[in-house]
């Protein structure tokens, strides 16, 4: 097996990055101007996650392809985080927006659009009701609403390495004591019982107790999971079919059955986040892998690019909810002025409709098997330790040789020299890999060609280092 020479992956990290800084002196200027006006100098403290020392400033976007202040054209593998995993110029999802926006953005008022795409998500989901949200963060902050309300419980549950979006408790899930011990806050309490993380935070004025906490278990652990549940004060389990944001990680077989099983056996709703693993095709992996939601979450690509998010409940966790209900309004399940507002929902019936359907997972799902198949044979080839994952249309490198089965494991194979170099190498060469991965989604308008574009890329890069 081949071992990497940190010594000379130091040298290329410096090499790459004065070529990257180098090559784009405008972005590096507006970056700098930025600092007056913008905390981080960015819009968005994430953006502030590439690697350079500065941000790419993108003068557009087409299809696959965006293009920056520096004239530089780039083969876009992150696509906004899959927030663009329609592409950046969905014909379909343009016509409407243009077509809306002459009718008006916002109105406080529902249009016929609304029930089109309820009635579409179910036909894709299986949950017969439907709340529409501007993000994810606010698709899962009523989920964890709405199971609190219905099942009388306060405590969540969440993975280790997860993420749900900006909200505070399930954020827990992205600590770590032993790595990341900063991350914990001077309002946080913090207990390990039977194996068992128990994480309390200051959230929606309740007070942290070990009631009303949230617990960080690894995912794939069956054994912790029903110690988690034993209590039968867990409101909710909020999870991904296959977690995404330590890097993919697969789920055991049968691991979803018994998760299942498990909250039901103890009282427990099941929140299941397809946000990201929409990435797997049409249905998610909701329906191809039978999943049971009691609540579902889906946000980012579905209005290809506009802000737009979901939140379904089961008939049952409906009938529950009416309970709850005050006057006319069913508080928990919020969302704000803007949410389901005309342009976001002629956008979502748009993308749903002649975007993401099957014809464009089977052209983009067939070019990630390509990609993976290259990458994979780079790797054998080249005896590097390292492995590569696909779901669906999203694939990922990583630094070990064999997968990750929770978020400690992720961690661990975790190098950040080496992420820092396959970064600047491939924006050297007109690639945008996922900042905090070396992740990748294929869009719509991708093509044969710019999969071997990256994988010749990839070849390059792993021969400088073999």
């Amino acid at each position: 097996m081949t071992t990497i020479n940190k010594t000379k992956v130091k040298e290329l990290i410096q090499r790459e990055q004065e070529r990257y800084s180098d090559e784009r002196p405008k972005s590096r200027a507006l970056f700098e101007q930025a600092q007056s006006s913008l905390i981080f100098g960015v819009p968005m403290a994430g953006m502030n996650e590439w690697v350079g020392g500065f941000p790419i400033y993108v003068e557009a976007g087409n299809g696959a392809y965006l293009t920056d202040v520096d004239g530089h054209s780039y083969l876009d593998l992150c696509l906004g985080d899959s927030g663009s995993m329609c592409g950046h110029t969905p014909p379909a999802t343009i016509d409407a927006v243009v077509k809306q926006v002459k009718k008006g953005f916002t109105y406080w008022l529902p249009t016929e659009d609304s029930i089109w795409v309820g009635k579409e998500l179910e036909r894709r989901f299986g949950l017969p009701y439907w709340q529409v949200y501007l993000r994810a963060s606010d698709a899962n902050i009523a989920a964890l609403s709405t199971a609190r309300d219905v099942t009388q419980r306060y405590p969540i549950i969440v993975f280790n390495g997860s993420y749900h979006g900006h909200v505070p408790e399930s954020r827990l899930g992205l600590m770590n004591d032993k790595i990341w011990p900063e991350a914990r806050g001077k309002h946080d309490i913090v207990e390990v019982r039977d194996g068992v993380v128990w994480r309390g935070l200051h959230a929606q004025g309740i007070e942290p107790t070990r009631t009303t906490g949230t617990r960080v278990i690894d995912f794939n652990d069956l054994d912790a999971l029903e110690k988690a549940l034993a209590p039968r004060d867990i409101a909710c389990v909020l999870c991904e079919p296959a977690m995404t944001n330590v890097g993919i990680i697969m789920p055991d077989p049968g691991y979803h059955k018994e998760l299942r099983r498990l909250t039901s056996k103890y009282g427990t709703l099941l929140i299941i986040d397809e946000t990201h693993t929409i990435c797997g095709g049409p249905y998610g992996y909701t329906k191809p892998w039978k999943l049971e939601p009691d609540i579902f979450s889906l946000g980012k690509p579905v209005a290809g690019g506009i802000p737009t998010a979901f939140m379904g409940i089961s008939a049952d966790v409906e009938k529950e909810l009416q309970k709850h209900r005050v006057g006319k309004a069913l508080k928990s399940i919020g969302g704000g002025t803007l949410s389901g507002n005309a342009l976001s929902l002629a956008a979502t019936r748009a993308t749903l409709e002649n975007v993401l359907t099957e014809a464009t997972y089977e052209h983009t799902i067939a070019l990630c098997k390509k990609l993976v198949d290259g990458v994979a044979g780079i790797i054998k080839a080249n005896d590097m330790p390292w492995h590569v994952l696909r779901l669906g249309c999203r694939a990922e490198w990583r630094w070990s040789k064999t997968p990750p089965r929770n978020g400690k494991e992720a961690r661990a194979a975790f190098d950040m020299d080496l992420h820092e170099l396959v970064h600047l190498y491939f924006m050297n060469r007109g690639i945008l890999l996922t900042p905090p991965h070396s992740m990748v989604l294929i869009p719509p308008e991708c093509t044969s060609d710019d999969i071997d574009r990256n994988n010749s890329v990839f070849a390059e890069f792993v021969s400088e280092l073999a």
